[in-house]
């Protein structure tokens, strides 16, 4: 497994598997039309340019499987990540995580997660997040308002 920096070549895999329904639902906190390119495009193009943001595409044998990324929003440090749903439930998310983590040193960092979303708050947990609390936000992926986790990491767990 590596990460790397998105090329311009990714952008058609990256935009099909953020299209991808389940992947949408399970998310919940996503674009608002996920079908809509123009918005994409748009957003890669600021995100690839900020300099608060570390954007990586996540790959396996060669091939793009997911993206995992680190920004500042409202002065913290938050992670993402998505994976192809066909490599859930293979240690993709924790493997790139750990690799994430061991070139964002920042501290504490963040992450926010649909608190239904049991697999992803394993693999926060297991990196070293801790529960800090939860609110109840608008969940774009789901078209209504849903319960968020929120997680703070202030050294990183023994890798996966």
């Amino acid at each position: 497994m590596a990460l790397r920096p998105v090329n311009d070549s990714d952008l058609d895999a990256l935009f099909e598997q953020m299209r991808d329904p389940e992947s949408v639902r399970m998310a919940a906190f996503t674009a608002k039309d996920p079908d809509d390119r123009t918005a994409f495009d748009a957003h890669m193009a600021k995100i690839r340019t900020s300099p608060d943001v570390t954007n990586r595409v996540i790959t396996l044998g060669g091939r793009l499987v997911g993206s995992i990324a680190s920004f500042v929003i409202d002065g913290d440090t938050e992670v993402t990540y998505w994976i192809d749903r066909s490599f859930w439930g293979q240690r993709v998310a924790s493997r790139a995580l750990a690799l994430l983590l061991e070139s964002v040193h920042v501290r504490p960092l963040f992450a926010r997660v649909a608190s239904d979303n049991v697999g992803s708050l394993k693999v926060l947990q297991r990196a070293g997040f801790a529960i800090i609390g939860t609110e109840t936000s608008f969940a774009n992926g789901r078209n209504t308002e849903i319960e968020e986790t929120i997680l703070r990491l202030d050294e990183p767990a023994i890798a996966p």
